[in-house]
């Protein structure tokens, strides 16, 4: 029986598809059917929909019609993606989103790393005041308990790194107790999930952070499925993994054996796409308590169809982006300079591909241009950018799916190896 409509997913891994054309379904509907993975096929952050012009209706209604066509007859989900605000939170839950990623990034500060004892004790003080926090509650709940979280793995606070915690992660846990009040006030009775996620927050997210965000969120009531933390090492838009790979390792490790401690729930891996070298890793050490999130990169498969089939849009396309590229790159973690964009001028035909699909200067210059490419790009003609691009990938839909399912097969099967 076909599922037209997304469903809970609970404590099985899961596998974010995001699709900013609402072209690429079928392809990851291909790839997904060769693994037990459950997919999210409609998923999508307000930011993108802001940049696409889409609406969460019109996420959920691309996603529907992919699955009535393909005849998917498994359960699918439906994430609703950094959402910020209560407003975020009500309108996806209208549209029919079964699962929430909170994103408080707003409320989380990061200067807290660096404060000395007078500066943390100021902002202890200014949690009190504002509520955050009930006078010496955080003491009577940390401070001289030991956590003994795995087989020789326990943790324990002093009091600068609880002052730390508190400091750095207060206001955004209360602020992620908010929108799961509005969230419960949205769904009517309807089931959901909540993912709570500090993964764009400027410095990684330690063992101990994790145990106390995990804990104040239980103990505010807060029930989510999966947590993403600032992992170390970056994690860029676009291309693989950068850092010491044995650190990695080590450090998910640790953060998996909180999650069993404080839940159960699932270690959500962001900014996912193209993350190769982490995949066999993260996949071996999680197990079925898994979820990584993608979106950018499918994008990046359409614009494969169009070097392949028309290399003069495709450079149209090229030197536009190059011309957003300052603009556009604001709000993105990027190695990528202008400097860097500015050496991609003059490049051959024969090269087109290579440089701006496979190598890493290229892929993050078209992957952070698209809201521009698809809301105000136009050829010289006048012709909207986003106009011609539908027309090639509706005309090459056979190619463009191909490409799709090809891609998500390295990253799932990445993520199976043993």
């Amino acid at each position: 029986m076909i599922h037209p409509t997304p469903a809970v997913i609970g404590l099985r891994k899961s596998f974010g598809f995001g699709d900013r054309l609402g072209l690429a379904t079928p392809g990851h509907v291909a790839a997904c059917r060769k693994t037990d993975f459950i997919p999210i096929f409609a998923q999508q952050s307000i930011r993108e929909m802001v940049r696409t012009k889409r609406s969460p209706e019109d996420v959920m209604a691309d996603a529907q019609r992919a699955v009535m066509r393909t005849a998917y007859k498994a359960d699918w989900g439906a994430d609703a993606d950094h959402l910020k605000t209560e407003d975020d939170v009500r309108a996806t839950a209208a549209a029919g989103f079964t699962f929430f990623t909170f994103d408080p990034s707003d409320h989380v500060v990061n200067e807290a790393d660096t404060m000395g004892p007078e500066e943390l004790a100021r902002g202890e003080t200014a949690l009190i005041a504002e509520g955050v926090f009930e006078g010496s509650s955080l003491r009577d709940l940390y401070l001289g308990k030991r956590f003994e979280i795995d087989n020789g793995f326990a943790l324990t606070f002093d009091e600068p790194a609880l002052l730390r915690a508190a400091v750095k992660y207060g206001r955004a846990v209360r602020h992620c107790a908010r929108l799961a009040a509005a969230l419960k006030e949205a769904a009517g009775g309807r089931p959901y999930e909540i993912e709570m996620s500090v993964d764009e927050s400027e410095v990684p997210t330690t063992p101990l952070e994790h145990l106390f965000v995990a804990r104040e969120l239980k103990r505010r009531g807060v029930e989510f499925i999966s947590l993403a933390p600032r992992f170390i090492g970056d994690f860029e838009k676009a291309v693989d993994y950068r850092g010491d790979l044995a650190a990695f390792e080590a450090s998910i490790g640790q953060h998996v054996a909180i999650a069993k401690f404080c839940g159960p729930y699932k270690l959500s891996l962001h900014s996912g796409s193209d993350k190769f070298s982490v995949y066999p890793i993260f996949g071996r050490l999680c197990g079925e308590m898994l979820h990584v999130k993608t979106a950018g990169t499918s994008y990046l498969e359409a614009l494969r169809v169009v070097v392949r089939v028309d290399r003069p849009f495709f450079r149209e396309l090229v030197e536009y982006c190059r011309g957003r590229f300052a603009t556009d790159r604001a709000s993105y973690h990027l190695s990528t300079t202008e400097a860097d964009v500015e050496r991609l001028g003059g490049v051959a035909d024969g090269d087109l591909e290579r440089m701006f699909l496979d190598l890493n200067e290229g892929r993050q210059l078209m992957h952070v241009t698209y809201g521009s490419v698809l809301t105000l790009g136009q050829d010289a003609r006048g012709r909207p950018f986003r106009e011609r691009l539908m027309a090639i990938l509706e005309k090459h839909a056979e190619m463009h799916l191909d490409f799709v399912e090809r891609h998500f097969d390295k990253h799932l099967g990445l993520l199976l190896a043993e």
